[in-house]
């Protein structure tokens, strides 16, 4: 087999962030041929997207649905569902929908409209209504199915990571430093349905890996409590939940080393949620990092994030399962996010960083003109 040497390209080489493969060719011709041809195959699957395929994704204009509530990643210019603003976009996903729009040559252009239902918000596409649907949605695979496990929708590449993580008041930060510390006198909010609420059960042993509530964990409800005895019948997952648990008030533990968890308000209720860690009705909120550390950011110092979870996920856009303009689109994305190295940390740090990546788009497509 050839020697074989690794090079790290200078800054501002065309090949920034890879390595360079040299070989030195001692062996046969044929042999050298096929370990090439080896390696280009394996770099063929390893490769992203093509960021800067020319492609022109869509004729017309696609009906793109956004979740109301998630700000700063995706939320309504006003919050009354009556308002005129209600369908106006903003945030993290709204900059990077316009940066789409504004590539030249990719044909796209949303109709935007807010949707106030997150449960099953990520099937819309397959529908009539709707195309394309965001608002910091995490890429799971059963998002993809509905509860017969026909896959409906697929998810554009992974444009935003987050992690899960807990929300305290400033002075209780040391003591709730700790999923492990989360015990039955403690009372956690979350929001039904979410990957905030799912990796909370998981991690601290409400649930199994499939979401199957342990035996013994009671559950109020509207129509009154049940007891999970530990069976598929009492399911909850970041994709939905079976019916005995559907409307949850409060999960009471089973054992001592795992707390309470508490559902507070509607859709939009991250603000009785917050409002509830003010008043000490809650000892923590778990929710994704971004949203926390923003309402720690505004608190005025009176929360902070005391726990981030070590998993990390991807969000994305749907679409319906058999839309063929998911891999157009998917380059797109990629090219503004210039392969996941551009995301909601350099948004933060220059909202208009998706749109300066599309001017980039324009300028290379006017010199190859």
């Amino acid at each position: 087999m050839p020697a074989i040497r690794v090079i790290q390209p200078e800054a501002g080489n065309c090949l920034r962030g890879k390595s360079v493969i040299v070989f030195r060719l001692k062996t046969s011709v044929r042999s050298n041929l096929l370990l090439i041809g080896a390696l280009l195959a394996i770099f063929a699957v390893a490769a992203p997207v093509a960021a800067d395929d020319p492609q022109t994704c869509a004729d017309g204009v696609l009906n793109a649905g956004f979740y109301a509530y998630f700000a700063p990643v995706s939320y309504s210019a006003d919050d009354d569902r009556d308002s005129e603003e209600f369908n106006a976009h903003l945030g993290y996903e709204a900059d990077l929908l316009s940066a789409l729009e504004a590539m030249e040559g990719a044909g796209l252009s949303f109709n935007r409209r807010a949707i106030a239902i997150w449960d099953d918000i990520w099937l819309l596409p397959a529908g009539p209504q709707f195309d394309l649907v965001g608002g910091g949605i995490t890429i799971l695979d059963s998002r993809t199915r509905d509860e017969t496990g026909e896959t409906l929708v697929s998810f554009t590449s992974g444009h935003i990571t987050f992690r899960q993580s807990l929300l305290v008041r400033s002075d209780e930060a040391e003591r709730l430093d700790s999923y492990d510390k989360l015990t039955s006198d403690l009372r956690v909010g979350a929001l039904a349905n979410t990957t905030g609420e799912f990796r909370l059960l998981q991690l601290t042993g409400l649930v199994d890996a499939d979401g199957v509530l342990t035996a013994g964990v009671r559950i109020d409800t509207p129509d009154g409590t049940v007891v999970a005895d530990g069976s598929a019948d009492y399911v909850i997952t970041a994709a939905g939940e079976s019916p005995p648990v559907a409307g949850r008030l409060q999960l009471h533990p089973p054992v001592a080393n795992m707390p309470q968890v508490i559902y507070l308000g509607d859709e939009s209720g991250e603000t009785e949620l917050l409002a509830a860690l003010a008043a000490g009705e809650i000892d923590a909120i778990a929710r994704g990092e971004i949203g926390n550390r923003d309402a720690g950011s505004n608190s005025d110092g009176a929360f902070v994030v005391a726990v981030l979870d070590d998993s990390v996920e991807y969000g994305g856009f749907t679409l319906a399962a058999d839309d063929g303009r998911a891999g157009c689109i998917d380059g797109k994305i990629n090219w503004l996010t210039d392969n996941r190295t551009i995301g909601y940390a350099e948004w933060v740090e220059d909202p208009g960083v998706f749109m300066q990546r599309a001017l980039l788009w324009n300028n290379r497509e006017g010199q190859e003109r």
